[in-house]
């Protein structure tokens, strides 16, 4: 089978397609024929060497994915040919991977292979960040950075489904703010000025969420952003730099630094994105969350389209389709 592979670790760059055996399943492991993937942040960094899981090389990218059934164990409840979405982990840049049983769900009649391989990696994490780290109430104000991005679009959905104000902050509130707006923004500010717009759009009280994967020289505005007990959601750093905090800046206004591991949370729980799939499925069928695409690429440029993210060109999610 065709499959991108990481062969060194000097950047998207590196990545490579080529003919290599297809997938063999463990017993308690799905193949699927891989109809589109997703393309995430963490690629970026796996082909940098950079990401905390680190595969010897060469090996397949690729955390989620959408297609069908080739096989299943007998118990799963799964039939060939059922159309579902995958997180793999890895390989999912190929045209066939194998996934744990616990990590594929049968998707709805009415959901695109496009939208399905939208979900897992940004939709789970902000559901995760914002549900469970957050515990985001109705009437808070959120406020998210890299708004225009994959991560960025899905948190705002997830905050407007959960009857939140957002506030989005991106580089360019003429081209990626209307992308931000599209997907439920109720506010467009700058990068370079969202502290004071937040103060004036809150009227001084400051924002209860901030959503952060951008990190960098950004970080500090975000906490004096914070409404008292405000919480700051670290989700990465695509901005480059990892922040340091000066602690006493969270005992002024009782605010809070949060982390979202979601990936080391959910590994240790079986259960877990089954479980986080019922509950994206529900907003699903009420029209709250829609992810918008981005780009398209093929398989034959994977290296392109990591590039993109890679130098923070992307607006909403970028695809792989696999299919053709």
């Amino acid at each position: 089978m065709r499959a991108a592979q990481i062969t060194s670790l000097s950047g998207p760059a590196a990545i490579t397609v080529d003919d290599i055996a297809e997938p063999t399943a463990a017993d308690d492991q799905v193949v699927v024929a891989v109809h589109r993937a997703g393309v995430a942040y963490p690629d970026v960094l796996l082909s940098r060497g950079e990401y905390q899981l680190k595969p010897p090389t060469p090996f397949v990218p690729g955390a989620e994915v959408a297609g069908t059934v080739v096989s299943a164990p007998d118990e799963s409840g799964l039939t060939v040919g059922q159309r579902v979405v995958a997180f793999p982990g890895f390989g999912g840049f190929a045209q066939r991977v194998a996934a744990p049983l616990t990590s594929v769900v049968p998707i709805p009649d009415d959901m695109t292979y496009d939208v399905a391989a939208a979900l897992p990696m940004n939709y789970l994490t902000c559901l995760f960040a914002l549900d469970q780290r957050a515990h985001i109430q109705r009437g808070d104000t959120v406020l998210v950075h890299g708004a225009s991005g994959g991560i960025g679009t899905a948190a705002i959905q997830l905050a407007k489904a959960r009857g939140a104000r957002a506030i989005a902050v991106v580089s360019d509130p003429d081209s990626r703010g209307k992308v931000a707006r599209e997907a439920g923004a109720d506010d467009v500010v700058a990068a370079a000025t969202f502290k004071d717009d937040v103060r004036e759009l809150t009227d001084g009280r400051g924002v209860e969420i901030v959503v952060d994967p951008v990190g960098g020289d950004r970080f500090t505005d975000s906490l004096r952003s914070l409404a008292t007990e405000g919480r700051l959601l670290v989700i990465g750093f695509t901005g480059g730099e990892i922040p340091t905090v000066k602690v006493n800046r969270l005992l002024l206004n009782n605010i809070s630094v949060v982390g979202v591991g979601w990936g080391a949370y959910w590994m240790t729980r079986p259960t877990f994105l089954q479980e986080q799939w019922k509950v994206l499925m529900h907003d699903w069928v009420s029209g709250a969350i829609n992810p918008p695409i981005g780009a398209t690429f093929s398989l034959d440029q994977v290296a392109d389209a990591v590039a993109m993210l890679d130098d923070r060109r992307a607006s909403g999610k970028v695809l792989i389709n696999v299919a053709d």
